[in-house]
């Protein structure tokens, strides 16, 4: 296929100011990757990029970025260029449907160099960083040199390859709760990651899976997809019930995928002595709590959660056997044009699930 001179992109400014401009189409350089852009989804992070973070202790509101830069960290494309040495670096010929993962390691600094790529220093993340790696709210994007790429199968949908970023963070956010056989797991937050969550913990084989959430329609949907109880939050005592469930004891390990500052506490309310937590959204706010919780009274195992390091190959063989049921996560499918009014709907989630934009 021919590729055009320019492509249509939106570019950040700054907080609440975002634009659809006509940009040059990337050229593709030694071991890149050039890639049109088939879909590309809509992040509780991209909402928050949007609408800016309050400096702690100000009333300024700075952006999560560093613009000017195009969004978009889910996403697939169809490869329409390689640079020398692509198609052997990255085992991708033109005409394959490939996806990358969400950070450009440097391969350099100490985390690289043993094998924690996901913690790299330098911390290049499609469409955060002006110049660095451009995101795909556009038509057309280069994955880099030292990206980790992967080729999509064709007998997956669109919709579905454009999850396999997000299903890769819940992937490896369940791995991080070492759930156990009989474990009572509770998830915070029934965002389509959370969701995510809900069908890969049940793989674990725990004694049940306890979704959390505030909207009626992404509870129903987790009963759906597997959760064995399914809590609105603003109907009683949430951590009583989990309480009462497990004989006063708590639950056994908790994963909060809100955003929501009190959704941490909750979870140490919630869990048992010697309990896991696994922190694994990005908060707007900062959370305060108790650390004597932690420490003097239960003695948790708290865990951290960034992105979706070694996940990828199973998060899409699980989209394609049915263990993730990504049709039943897509709710919104927009033009790029509708950009704005992709992040309204995804801000305001009462209705949907993942909002998916396509060029």
């Amino acid at each position: 296929m021919s590729i055009p001179k320019t492509m249509r992109a939106v570019r950040i400014h700054g907080v609440e100011d975002y634009r659809m401009e006509e940009v040059p189409v990337p050229e593709v350089g030694p071991g890149e990757v050039l890639v049109r852009v088939l879909a590309s989804g809509v992040c509780a992070s991209d909402v928050k990029t949007y609408i800016g973070a309050r400096v702690w202790g100000s009333d300024e509101i700075a952006p999560y970025i560093q613009p000017p830069v195009t969004p978009g960290h889910e996403f697939v494309g169809e490869v329409v260029a390689l640079g020398e040495g692509a198609a052997e670096k990255h085992g991708l010929q033109i005409g394959d449907w490939a996806v990358s993962e969400q950070i450009v390691p440097c391969w350099e600094c100490r985390f690289c160099r043993q094998g924690d790529y996901w913690m790299c220093q330098r911390h290049d993340i499609y469409g955060f960083i002006k110049d660095r790696a451009e995101g795909s709210w556009a038509e057309y994007m280069v994955f880099p040199a030292g990206s980790v790429n992967h080729r999509i199968p064709k007998d997956l949908t669109i919709e579905e390859a454009a999850l396999v970023e997000p299903m890769a963070c819940a992937v490896h956010a369940v791995q991080r709760g070492e759930i156990q056989l009989g474990d009572t797991v509770v998830i915070a937050g029934m965002g389509p990651i959370g969701l995510g969550m809900v069908q890969v913990a049940k793989q674990k084989g725990p004694a049940r899976v306890i979704a959390l959430d505030m909207k009626p329609k992404r509870l129903e949907l987790a009963r759906r997809l597997g959760a064995d109880l399914a809590i609105d939050i603003r109907e009683g005592d949430a951590i009583e019930r989990v309480m009462d469930l497990t004989d006063g004891y708590g639950c056994d390990v908790y994963i909060e995928a809100t955003g929501a500052a009190p959704a941490v506490n909750q979870g140490l309310q919630m869990l048992r002595r010697l309990g896991t937590f696994v922190e694994f959204s990005v908060h707007a706010q900062p959370a305060t709590v108790d650390w004597s919780i932690i420490g003097d009274v239960k003695e948790l195992n708290i865990h951290g959660s960034h992105l979706g390091p070694y996940s990828y190959p199973l998060a899409i063989e699980y989209l394609r056997n049915g263990v993730i049921d990504g049709k039943a996560l897509v709710s919104h499918v927009l033009p790029l044009e509708q950009y704005a009014e992709a992040i309204d709907i995804a801000h305001q989630g009462d209705e949907s699930i993942k909002v998916i934009l396509k060029p």
